[in-house]
């Protein structure tokens, strides 16, 4: 029989070998509470020290039996000061530079008679630079600008042109930032807030006197006169004591008012006739002024082809000729009114003749269809050349006293198939007025309905008013 093996240990050299205890003994149960506890109150500090937030000394030994030195105690309270690290200063905050400041924008105002090479000079840029600018996208729309825009302009730090931002008005304006050797464009456009107001006035000389005192602006009368010019003629037909009423919109940006904006309702009453009209949007998108009966405001032709003035001379086929002293036909109705008041273009048509003779001095002729014609005579100037076409209300020229004229006016003549007619009579026996189709109108009721309600009130109150009024006078 062979030896028995024997197994070898292989032990580091100098180490002593630990004789493990006996299961059971009285050492090996002691050791083992001492363990126990020392975990669960090492355990029980370490979760005191994390919801405490902040360094605790557990003992010489760290958790993992790894003392800390007393150089990371020094260290530690070098950084902190002796401080919690909640309390202790950010010194990068500290060291950090504040933002940087914007710089400035330098305006300029487009003046008459500027280009974009004017302007970029006047701020200290080249021709280079309005060509970098421009053929960004959206960047063409700057060769369109107007006098009253504003261009502004900002350096970067560095001296070259880093923006330009170009503003139409308060609702519009358009940025172009340089990125690299390009520029990016951004379009901002606002909406205004919308309001309604109303306004009653009662006519004693004219009806832009009467806006002014119901304190109007210019553009709300001459809409009010654009609305109902195909059936008053603002030179004849207002009286003292007309009554008007009207429902506009305002524009407000900012808690400022913008602009003044479209007419919504009015009401005319003009020698004991009420003429009511109603902007409207039908289902197609068009937009228009109508009766309450959904009849369109707008007809074939101007009753006058100019807004407010004073009639110096009806039509009269054998009056004294004043400056030739004979007696010859009137075909027309004399408008005297001050040099470069506008003429409008009565109706749609065609410039057929446009030119200058003695007895006319500047005039314009337009055909209007196969039927109608009107002459416009003693122009200052004109505005349109023969061929050109025009609508209803484009302006062809201004008074004058050209030609055989004693002073300032619009001679205006209307033919119909060739024969002089008066311009004050013949609306009578023109077209019709369109209408909305009968499938139109219970919308064009509902929409109207409202504005109906607002104009009748006020018809009401400004009756009350004028009663008032007349029974103090009656008293006194």
């Amino acid at each position: 029989m062979g030896l028995p093996k024997i197994r070898s240990t292989t032990r580091p050299r100098g180490a002593t070998p630990l004789e493990a205890p006996a299961s059971g003994s009285p050492l090996s149960t002691l050791r083992s509470k001492l363990a126990v506890t020392s975990l669960l109150l090492g355990s029980l500090l370490l979760v005191l020290g994390i919801s405490g937030n902040k360094t605790t000394d557990l003992s010489p030994a760290d958790v993992d039996g790894t003392a800390p030195s007393k150089a990371d105690f020094t260290s530690s309270e070098q950084a902190t000061g002796g401080l919690s690290s909640e309390q202790a200063p950010d010194h990068n905050a500290a060291r950090s530079s504040p933002p940087p400041v914007e710089p400035p924008w330098h305006e300029e105002v487009v003046r008459n008679g500027d280009n974009l090479s004017l302007i970029f000079a006047r701020a200290g840029f080249s021709d280079r630079d309005v060509y970098e600018v421009t053929k960004a996208d959206g960047g063409r729309a700057l060769r369109k600008i107007y006098p009253g825009e504003t261009l502004s302009f900002q350096t970067s730090p560095e001296g070259r042109l880093h923006r330009v931002k170009h503003k139409e008005s308060a609702l519009k304006w358009s940025t172009f930032t340089r990125e690299g050797n390009t520029y990016r464009t951004e379009v901002t456009v606002r909406e205004p807030e919308i309001f309604e107001q109303s306004a009653t006035m009662r006519i004693s000389s004219s009806l832009f006197l009467a806006g002014q005192a119901a304190g109007l602006s210019s553009k709300v009368i001459m809409d009010l006169a654009g609305i109902f010019g195909g059936v008053i003629d603002f030179a004849l037909d207002p009286r003292v004591g007309d009554t008007i009423e009207l429902v506009y919109e305002e524009a407000w940006i900012d808690g400022n008012k913008y602009a003044d904006g479209d007419i919504v309702a009015a009401a005319f009453t003009n020698k004991g006739e009420t003429f009511q009209a109603y902007r409207y949007t039908d289902s197609l998108g068009d937009t228009s002024y109508y009766n309450e009966d959904g009849v369109s405001m707008r007809k074939a032709f101007l009753k006058a082809p100019l807004d407010f003035t004073r009639v110096s001379s009806n039509f009269n086929p054998n009056r004294l000729h004043p400056i030739y002293k004979t007696k010859r036909p009137h075909r027309g109705t004399d408008y005297a009114a001050p040099t470069g008041t506008p003429v409008y273009a009565a109706g749609d048509g065609r410039v057929v003749e446009a030119g200058y003779t003695r007895p006319n001095g500047n005039y314009v002729f337009i055909q209007h269809g196969e039927t109608y014609k009107t002459h416009y005579l003693h122009l200052h100037k004109r505005r349109v050349k023969k061929g050109a076409r025009v609508k209803q209300g484009d302006i062809i020229g201004t008074v004058g006293s050209t030609g055989s004229a004693t002073g300032p006016h619009l001679h205006y003549e209307f033919l119909v198939n060739g024969v002089h007619r008066n311009p004050r009579r013949v609306h009578k026996s023109l077209p019709k007025a369109k209408s909305l189709p009968e499938a139109e109108l219970p919308r064009f009721e509902r929409e109207v309905a409202r504005p109906g309600q607002q104009l009748a009130a006020l018809k009401n109150t400004q009756n009350l008013a004028s009663a008032g009024s007349q029974g103090e006078s009656s008293g006194q």
